[in-house]
Formats: C-alpha cells, sequence, structure tokens
C-alpha cells in the first residue's frame, strides 16, 4: 500500500509537470514575432547599474553608442556602485555622446538590496517616461533599443526582453548557455500564457507610471534580488498594464557566461533566493511542486537502485517525458531567438539539470550569497 501511494504521488507530480510545460510551448506560440520599428513619443531612460565591469565597459559603451535610436529621445544612465577597479575611470575617461551621464550611489542610499538601489537611484534622477534597465557585462545589437520599446502601447507597462550568454568554446559554457535559454524561454512561454513569472534585468523595460503604482521596490528592499520578476508581477497583479515579452532576434542582449563553478554556484543561489517571496502565493506553491518534481526523480532512482525495480520504471517515464517537453521547448526557442547549436549538448545538460534544481533549490532558501565581491543577506 505505502509504495502504491508514492506512485500515485509521483504520478500526480508528472503531471502537473506535464501541465506546466506545455503552457510555457503553448505560450511561446502564442508572443508575436514581428513588429513595425517605430519612435516613441515618450522619453526614454536606459539605466545601467555599474559595479566592478573593467574589462566589460567599454565594449558595453560602445554597443549603446551605436544604438539605431535617435539620441534626442533617450538618456543612457550608468549608476555607480561602488566600484573597487577601474571601471569608473574608464566610463569617466571615454569619449561618450551627451545623451550618456554617470552617477555614483551616495555612501548613504539604502544599505541594502545593492542593484536594485542602484535602479532606484537612477529612476529617482532619470528624465524619462520609459525606463529601461540592462546590466553593464551586455552587449547589445544596434536595433536593440527600437525592437525593445516598438512593444509599447498604451496598455503595455513591462516588456521582458530577451537575453543570452555568449557563445565560449568550453563545455561548460555551452551548459550554461543552454540551461539559461531554458530560463529565458520559461519565462517567455510563462508571459505567452499571461502568467508572468520570472524574467530577466539585464533586458526589462517598464513605463514609470507603472512603477510608481506599485510602490517601485519599496516592499522588498529586505531582498537583495529580484529588481526585475517580483516588480513585473507586481505590475501585473495591479491589473492596470499588460506585460509582454519582446521575441526578436535584434532585441537579444548577449551577457557572460561564468568562467567557474563557484561564480555559477553563487549566481543561481542569488537568483534562486526570491522565489519564496514572491507575492502570489500560489505562484510559490506551484514553484514548490517543481522542485518536488525534480527532488523526486532522484529519490526514484534511489529507491528503484535499493527497494524495488518499479521505481525505475517510474523514474525512465518521468524522465522521458521530462526530456521531450523541454526539448520542444528549446527547439522553439531555439528556431524563434537562438543560434541552431544551442541543443548540442542537450541530453548531458538533462540530466545534469535534476541535480541542478534540487541543489540550487534548497540552496536559494539558505545562507548569503556572494555577489560583485561583497557578501549579500537574502
Amino acid at each position: 500500500m505505502p509504495e502504491l501511494i508514492l506512485i500515485i504521488f509521483l504520478s500526480c507530480l508528472l503531471l502537473f509537470y506535464i501541465y506546466f510545460i506545455t503552457g510555457i510551448y503553448i505560450g511561446l506560440g502564442k508572443i508575436p514575432t514581428k513588429i513595425e520599428l517605430r519612435v516613441l513619443n515618450e522619453f526614454i531612460s536606459v539605466i545601467i547599474p555599474l559595479r566592478n565591469e573593467s574589462e566589460n565597459i567599454l565594449k558595453n559603451l560602445k554597443s549603446i553608442e551605436n544604438q539605431s535610436y535617435p539620441k534626442d529621445k533617450f538618456e543612457v544612465i550608468y549608476i555607480n556602485d561602488s566600484s573597487t577597479d577601474d571601471s569608473l575611470n574608464k566610463i569617466c575617461e571615454a569619449q561618450k555622446s551627451s545623451n550618456i551621464k554617470i552617477l555614483s550611489l551616495p555612501n548613504d542610499f539604502l544599505p541594502n538590496a545593492h542593484k536594485k538601489r542602484a535602479i532606484r537611484f537612477g529612476i529617482e534622477n532619470c528624465n524619462g517616461e520609459i525606463i529601461v534597465t540592462t546590466d553593464a557585462d551586455c552587449i547589445h545589437k544596434p536595433d536593440w533599443l527600437i525592437t525593445l520599446i516598438s512593444y509599447y502601447d498604451n496598455e503595455t507597462g513591462f516588456i521582458s526582453g530577451p537575453v543570452e550568454f555568449k557563445k565560449g568554446k568550453s563545455f561548460f559554457d555551452k551548459i550554461q548557455r543552454i540551461e539559461f535559454a531554458g530560463l529565458i524561454l520559461s519565462g517567455a512561454g510563462l508571459i505567452g500564457i499571461n502568467k508572468p513569472t520570472i524574467c530577466n534585468a539585464a533586458n526589462a523595460s517598464y513605463r514609470k507610471e507603472a512603477y510608481q503604482s506599485v510602490n517601485g521596490f519599496t516592499d522588498n528592499l529586505n531582498l537583495s534580488s529580484g529588481d526585475d520578476e517580483i516588480l513585473m508581477q507586481k505590475i501585473k497583479r495591479a491589473g492596470k498594464y499588460k506585460i509582454k515579452f519582446c521575441m526578436n532576434r535584434n532585441a537579444l542582449v548577449t551577457s557572460h557566461a561564468n568562467e567557474t563553478l563557484s561564480q555559477f554556484y553563487q549566481q543561481r543561489k542569488r537568483w534562486a533566493s526570491k522565489g519564496l517571496f514572491y507575492i502570489n502565493k500560489l505562484l510559490i506553491l506551484k514553484l514548490v511542486i517543481i522542485f518536488l518534481f525534480y527532488f523526486c526523480l532522484l529519490i526514484q532512482l534511489l529507491l528503484g537502485i535499493f527497494i524495488s525495480s518499479v521505481f525505475l520504471i517510474t523514474f525512465l517515464i518521468s524522465f522521458l517525458f521530462k526530456i521531450i517537453l523541454e526539448y520542444s521547448v528549446l527547439k522553439k526557442g531555439e528556431d524563434l531567438l537562438f543560434d541552431k547549436d544551442l541543443l548540442k549538448p542537450f541530453i548531458v545538460a538533462e540530466i545534469l539539470h535534476i541535480p541542478y534544481i534540487v541543489i540550487f533549490g534548497i540552496a536559494g532558501v539558505f545562507g548569503n550569497y556572494q555577489w560583485k565581491e561583497r557578501t549579500v543577506k537574502r
């Protein structure tokens, strides 16, 4: 009897996961991929937090300078967040257009929520009616800005844009690239079915009015992360504006994969740390169920080896569904956004994905993490 009850429980987890991933796949198909490029009447403010990006800052600046959007229609504000390298000197000394300015955070401006405080300081000192956020290590295509903001209409309050990791030669780079693509596509698909859950502040935009209407980051300044997802969820919850995903290769922003396993661990721990603080408690429950699905994959494998072979069968069935469903999502994303070599390490990535979700699901709940040479409290 206990074995039967456990099998029923595992079957319920599988059915929920099928429902969840199928929803993402359907959502991807609902997102428009073609948009008429246009210059908005509203002024745009691009806000870029900056901390210790000496190797990347000038490349980032060059890609920002090369934007096709009319320079009199937008401003760029770099917010220096106590950089300890020569990032600030490099960008201050570089030749810049008149619409680019650099601010430094005051030492007494909000003690916590490091990235959020930089964005908040930028918003408080910007002229734009529409805010665009990106990161100082990102590279942007010339039509990035005009493509991203062309998705606005009067009903839209938040736009999530696509991000990818730069191609690397190492296997570690390729594994990170496909895993990160899966996160971006999951966020896109959920927006497509009007259930916005995850996004990335390296490529996001929102109306200042929408930001102010939900009190910005005020109610979650105790969290060092969440400047993107929690704000998007709050705007959705308020019900005044629509949330969109910009499904367009020209809007694709390129960032760098982690160089070491330690950096990867700290980054993913930071990303996972905010999940239990989402405002929507039903959403938290769904994330817990997804975690249990992955956790129980490991449990089934162990039970199959040491207790009963029936659990090897349930494991193989669940893993087969996982492979088929996630391949479908990634293949669709490859066709819509990413390069054709994205899926090369797919099978290995699928195997590693199971302990990855379990480890970071637990790690994100407990303890602090390292970010930009800081020890950050969750």
